[in-house]
C-alpha cells in the first residue's frame, strides 16, 4: 500500500486507526480538547491505546478498561471522575453517531451539549 493510501497511524501501536470509532484523535476533539485546526498536526492512537483516556469509557457497548498507578481514576475525585466519565462516554458514543450520521466535521464536538 502507498504511503498516501494510508490513514492515521497509532503512535502507540504503529498500525492504522482504520475507523472513526476507533479514534483517540477525534474523540478528542469531540469532547472538546483537541481544536480543529489541530487534527492534522496532533499523533493518533486507538481509543483503547490510551487507556488513561478509556478508562473513563462507561458504555455497555465498549469493554471497560484499568488503569493502574496514578492516573487510575479510582485514585481520581469520585465527583471529578464522575464528569469525566460522562463527558467522555458520550465523546465515545458521539463518535458512532459521527459516523452512522455522516456529519460535517464542525458538527462532531459535544462541548456545548448537555451530557446529562
Amino acid at each position: 500500500m502507498a504511503k498516501c493510501d494510508q490513514g492515521y497511524l497509532c503512535v502507540v501501536c504503529g498500525l492504522e486507526v482504520e475507523n472513526i470509532e476507533d479514534s483517540g484523535l477525534y474523540l478528542r476533539y469531540i469532547i472538546g480538547e483537541v481544536n480543529e485546526d489541530e487534527l492534522q498536526s496532533q499523533p493518533e492512537h486507538h481509543i483503547r491505546c490510551n487507556p488513561v483516556l478509556a478508562q473513563f469509557i462507561v458504555d455497555e457497548g465498549f469493554d471497560s478498561m484499568l488503569v493502574d498507578g496514578p492516573f487510575d481514576k479510582r485514585e481520581l475525585d469520585p465527583a471529578e471522575t464522575l464528569v469525566r466519565e460522562k463527558l467522555v462516554s458520550r465523546g465515545w458514543r458521539r463518535l458512532h453517531e459521527v459516523k452512522s450520521k455522516q456529519l460535517p466535521i464542525s458538527e462532531f464536538p459535544i462541548i456545548n451539549e448537555e451530557l446529562g
